[in-house]
């Protein structure tokens, strides 16, 4: 399982033109799902994602995580986050999760990063073409890979 993680000062999500999801201050959360992920992938990275200190004290300094600034995520499903652009021009998507392995795993980490988070999580829709906006707060972008844990 992969993540892009971005600190937003706002971010939102619409579908044929109607809002699916809608964040103020929080993080826009890119969420790559492999067809070898499974329910530890998603504890351990929403526990990551929830304790992520990269929110500004009285200091100016990260230390805050999401939590302490009353923040929110929006999740965003996208496998292109498993592109392999080894060969060729035209990446190849074959490490991605087919949509009956992913949808399970995407939703499932919906629940569990809100029971982490004591609120609801703000989501597009898995498989759509989406449009996002968001408004990048440093930027400040952190990629998290569960199958390389210790980087992270």
């Amino acid at each position: 399982m992969r993540a892009v993680i971005q600190r937003v000062s706002e971010a939102s999500c619409a579908v044929a033109g109607k809002i699916t999801g809608a964040i103020g201050q929080g993080f826009l959360v890119l969420l790559g799902i492999e067809e070898a992920d499974g329910i530890e992938d998603i504890q351990w990275l929403a526990q990551k994602i929830a304790n992520l200190r990269v929110f500004g004290d009285e200091n100016g300094l990260m230390n805050k995580s999401i939590h302490d600034v009353g923040g929110e995520v929006l999740l965003i499903s996208q496998f292109t986050l498993f592109a392999q652009t080894k060969k060729g021009n035209r990446p190849s998507f074959i490490r991605a999760a087919k949509a009956d392995r992913a949808v399970p795993l995407y939703e499932a980490m919906i629940t569990v990063l809100a029971t982490h988070l004591g609120k609801e999580v703000a989501t597009g829709i898995f498989g759509a073409d989406m449009k996002i906006t968001l408004v990048n707060d440093g930027p400040v972008t952190i990629i998290m890979d569960t199958k390389d844990k210790d980087n992270h």
